[in-house]
């Protein structure tokens, strides 16, 4: 029999069809009311809640969670998504959930320190400044760990524009 090859009926993966079917409609559903932010990864806690989100779905899609306890599931993640946002926005909250972006290179030399602190290495790194066609590090203007764990590279001519290092931390 097939359910015994399978480990469960048919009529089962019938409902896991149409829960994943209806949990993803009600996702998009929630994901475009409350807007592009709340599959951004601007902040540690933007990246918890998206990969609370894609669980959410899982869970609801693949289990015997009611799809009423997906969407509330949903739901709450974006509102309290939403929340801090406007939280962060209006007060000093987003010291409390977001990293501090830190500087890991000035011009072609490498902060150990911070390298060490964050524990980035120095082959991460110059990964990155390949990644950003860096032929020299005489091009390398900065190089900065974000709040999300990405790693910018401002390369090029001239001067760097002192406001682009505004909260970056780890200074020379």
């Amino acid at each position: 029999m097939i359910s015994d090859w399978l480990g469960t009926s048919v009529t089962e993966l019938w409902l896991v069809v149409v829960s994943t079917l209806l949990i993803l409609v009600a996702a998009i559903a929630a994901i475009r009311i409350a807007g592009l932010r709340a599959l951004s990864k601007m902040s540690s806690f933007d990246f918890v809640v998206t990969v609370a989100l894609g669980s959410s779905v899982a869970t609801a899609a693949a289990t015997s969670a009611s799809l009423a306890a997906g969407a509330v599931a949903l739901v709450t993640l974006l509102a309290a998504q939403w929340l801090v946002a406007q939280l962060r926005s209006h007060t000093a909250f987003d010291t409390v959930v977001d990293n501090t972006p830190m500087l890991l290179m000035v011009g072609p030399d490498m902060i150990e320190r911070n390298l060490e602190a964050t524990r980035v290495t120095r082959s991460d790194v110059l990964a990155k400044l390949r990644e950003a066609n860096v032929t020299r590090l005489d091009q390398v203007l900065a190089v900065v760990l974000e709040t999300t764990g990405d790693i910018s590279v401002l390369h090029g001519e001239g001067d760097l524009a002192a406001e682009l290092l505004d909260g970056v931390s780890g200074g020379p």
